[in-house]
């Protein structure tokens, strides 16, 4: 594990200077999902950095939330779809790295264009059950903010794959209990979203501590022995917005907000640089 810890510090310093240099951009989901990203594309996921938009026999993982798009864009450079230095590019004129991943701009590793919120869970349906009709064995991944929850397209997929036995798909819910107006409680009442996932169907794990490595990989794994038992399998992951940067913590406003130069420094000095900024 101390190697993926490596590679989350260099994400999350990515994370940070990628929205610093745009001045723009959603760093506080993006720190909180660092453990994900970094877990599901460097020990869990079958995957070919070689990217094919057909995917056939891999895995593929799909991005619903896609505001979070720098802790996506630092995971698919670090890990060999394109070259780290284009990170430098995010959020710029002709970039390939909008501030939402869109496909027609072609970045490898982008499957889907993720900027309005509640459609990746369909997608990401269409996609598993496209392997099911190809006789894959690879799983298809999936990840949605709890704010996100409030789209009604979210319930209705959430009904057909239980319906339809999709049971080749992990969709992980980002619980960090905020989002852009506020805490997700007083915005939406979302309630018990584990609870809501159960009573529809599917099969669920929760993660306690999304920020610690161990436990997230450990759930993934352990989400991936569930595969094809009849039902679609979700995680209830807690987080914590802005994680590893101690002024951002837990707090909204920094949904998407870039920090200034003395912000950058300051929440810098707190993340080690481990394999060398781009």
């Amino acid at each position: 594990m101390a190697e993926l810890k490596s590679i989350a510090s260099q994400i999350r310093r990515d994370i940070l200077r990628m929205v610093h240099g745009a001045n723009s951009g959603h760093p506080g989901g993006s720190l909180g999902c660092t453990e994900f990203f970094t877990g599901l594309y460097f020990n869990i996921m079958e995957h070919n950095p070689q990217f094919s938009m057909d995917a056939k026999n891999e895995d593929v993982f799909f991005l619903s939330n896609g505001h979070i798009s720098p802790v996506f864009y630092s995971t698919l450079a670090r890990s060999g779809y394109f070259d780290i230095k284009e990170l430098a590019t995010f959020r710029k004129i002709n970039s390939r790295l909008q501030g939402h991943p869109a496909t027609h701009e072609h970045l490898p590793g982008i499957r889907i264009a993720s900027g309005s919120l509640g459609q990746g869970l369909s997608a990401a349906i269409g996609a598993a059950l496209t392997k099911k009709l190809n006789k894959e064995n690879n799983i298809v991944f999936s990840l949605h903010g709890d704010g996100e929850l409030e789209e009604g397209q979210i319930w209705e997929a959430v009904m057909f794959a239980a319906h339809h036995k999709v049971d080749n798909l992990i969709s992980t819910i980002d619980w960090n209990g905020q989002q852009i107006d506020g805490t997700t409680a007083a915005v939406g009442g979302l309630g018990n979203i584990r609870e809501k996932f159960e009573a529809f169907g599917w099969t669920t794990l929760e993660v306690l501590n999304g920020n610690d490595m161990d436990e997230v990989v450990a759930t993934l794994d352990k989400a991936k022995g569930l595969i094809g038992k009849g039902k679609p399998i979700a995680i209830m992951m807690h987080t914590i917005m802005g994680k590893g940067v101690d002024f951002m913590e837990n707090d909204h406003n920094w949904h998407g907000v870039a920090p200034n130069d003395e912000q950058l420094q300051k929440a810098l000095a707190q993340i080690p640089e481990t394999l060398g900024d781009y």
